[in-house]
């Protein structure tokens, strides 16, 4: 057993939130949780954003560098999962988008107290082994 997976913190926010953390991220309603950001040199990155620039990417560089380029295309084309993916956020440290488990501990401990309220709705951990993750559909595997 591998014990040594890297982790992720991902947070869901409403709407208004969204909107803000993607366009205007120095808000003064947003500095509680950009305090708490700063603490841990983490940043926010919209999951929806980041697949976006994942098939822009792709479809610049050659698609067929890109596994995951059908599947991830698919998902911002479809109405309700960009919906979704545009409330959702990616929490980076110091640049990355994984990190050790004792970085995603001390994040998440230092962001509970804000979920529930007016900025973030959901929090999440996850860790990089594959059993705990989605994998593309088979249509989407070469």
């Amino acid at each position: 057993m591998n014990n040594n997976w890297e982790y992720q913190v991902r947070i869901n926010v409403n709407d208004k939130i969204a909107e803000m953390a993607r366009n205007d991220p120095n808000n003064v309603t947003l500095k509680p949780l950009i305090d708490i950001l700063s603490k841990h040199h983490a940043s926010l990155k919209c999951q929806f954003d980041a697949f976006m620039s994942y098939v822009v990417e792709a479809e610049t560089l050659g698609v067929e560098k890109y596994p995951l380029y059908a599947w991830t295309k698919e998902t911002i084309e479809d109405f309700a999962k960009k919906a979704k993916y545009l409330k959702s956020f990616t929490l980076y440290v110091d640049g990355n988008e994984v990190y050790p488990k004792e970085n995603a501990d001390m994040l998440e401990a230092d962001l509970q107290p804000l979920i529930g309220g007016e900025l973030i709705i959901q929090l999440s951990k996850h860790d990089t082994n594959p059993a705990n993750n989605p994998q593309p559909p088979s249509r989407h595997l070469n």
